[in-house]
């Protein structure tokens, strides 16, 4: 932590944020608090101008070419799985998806549109690196590419990619952010749309939530979800086949025949 005395001084209380790579911190001084992260994408300043992320306070770059970025720590607390629902939730999320800022700034750092064609050839490119024979992951690859005419879309967006409640915090005055965009992509909202539906919202009320977001549910888009949602599903067995972790390998497997099935009794009602 010897970078980040460097840049606050030593009479800052210095702590681990946690996080995957091991480059966040919380900073501590009187009433100053501070979230600090190494190399942060400059993705962030936009962000944090269109109020989705807590407050960028300043941004440093170092001797060695390393950009330190400090935001206003937040106070509050994490989304749980059930205030996923919540019409604050679908507000943020289109807001996120219609933001032309947030598209524009994604498209000058070289981010290429992310299409189900495209996400095909790197599925089946992986599937034959692993030597993976798993007849449902065979069966999941055919049905999405027997879907592939029904799931183009126009509508190329910044999508989060992570919608995971941990990523949704709420401040003690009510505001809403969704943190962790390192994995953003322009692609299809349905991404974003399908994954936080499957996983928390009850299908009855798929209808009334995405009302809220702005969109009505038919046909082209319950496809669309679907598709996303599998694709995830075999994403995360995937993830945990490099890991050699079975029993999530194993869940991840059921996951994935309940889609298949969801998908093929949603297409002959």
């Amino acid at each position: 932590m010897n970078w980040l005395e460097e840049v606050l001084g030593s009479e800052w209380k210095i702590t681990p944020a946690g996080g995957a790579t091991g480059d966040a911190y919380f900073a501590t001084k009187d009433e100053q608090q501070l979230f600090l992260k190494r190399n942060s994408s400059p993705f962030l300043a936009v962000l944090s101008a269109e109020g989705i992320v807590p407050k960028l306070m300043w941004t440093k770059r170092m001797e060695n070419g390393d950009v330190i970025t400090a935001q206003h720590r937040l106070i509050g607390r994490e989304l749980k799985a059930v205030d996923m629902h919540g019409q604050h939730v679908a507000e943020l999320l289109r807001k996120i998806h219609r933001s032309k800022e947030l598209l524009d700034m994604l498209r000058r750092l070289g981010k290429q549109p992310l299409t189900p064609n495209s996400i095909i050839e790197d599925i089946q490119q992986a599937v034959v690196f692993e030597k993976i024979e798993t007849p449902e992951i065979r069966d999941a690859i055919d049905l999405l590419i027997e879907q592939l005419p029904d799931v183009q879309c126009n509508d190329q967006v910044v999508c989060h990619c992570d919608v995971n409640h941990n990523n949704w915090l709420i401040s003690e005055d009510n505001q809403l952010y969704l943190i962790d965009w390192d994995g953003a992509m322009i692609a299809d909202p349905a991404i974003d749309i399908g994954i936080l539906l499957y996983w928390y919202i009850d299908e009855a009320d798929w209808e009334a939530w995405l009302s809220a977001y702005g969109l009505e549910l038919n046909l082209n888009l319950r496809t669309r979800i679907y598709w996303y949602v599998l694709l995830q599903a075999i994403t995360s067995f995937l993830w945990y086949h490099a890991k050699n972790n079975n029993k999530e390998m194993n869940n991840w497997v059921e996951h994935i025949s309940i889609i298949i099935n969801k998908i093929k009794s949603s297409s002959q009602e």
